[in-house]
């Protein structure tokens, strides 16, 4: 069973499925994460929604290249959670199952591709108290041992 993070599910609202693939990004003893700047601003690890026809790991590769313009090498799944959301960029309401990886950043190829977000790199104790949802501060505090 996976475990739920943040709000139950609202007994008279549709849900929509969402997979998706989310990176702790160690470096240098901190951790590469994205600050999302719409539609407020949110410190995440970086990841997303799994497109069709893609795998895990091709979703995650792309993803990380996306919010933080780095390649990354050697992803280890480390578990799954999910969440009760409402995703107002996509107007829909989403049962989001998350699967959290680590691994490591390997370089910086370019600026992020996906316009809003900045790469930043941050204490693990701070990721672990300002990640912007439950489930990626507590994988990040089991991963940094502070849980």
């Amino acid at each position: 069973m996976i475990r739920r993070v943040g709000q139950p599910p609202h007994p008279d609202q549709t849900y929509r499925l969402r997979h998706g693939v989310y990176a702790i990004l160690p470096l240098q003893g901190q951790l590469l994460v994205t600050l999302q700047h719409s539609p407020g601003p949110e410190l995440q690890l970086p990841g997303g929604g799994i497109d069709p026809g893609e795998s895990p790991l091709q979703a995650l590769y792309r993803e990380v290249i996306e919010e933080t313009g780095w390649t990354i090498t050697a992803p280890r799944r480390l578990g799954a959670f999910r969440r009760f959301v409402f995703m107002p960029e996509y107007e829909m309401w989403a049962e989001k199952l998350c699967a959290i990886y680590v691994a490591r950043p390997v370089r910086r190829i370019c600026a992020p591709t996906e316009a809003g977000h900045t790469p930043l790199i941050v204490d693990p104790g701070i990721a672990a108290a300002e990640l912007g949802n439950e489930g990626d501060r507590m994988f990040v505090s089991r991963w940094a041992g502070l849980a």
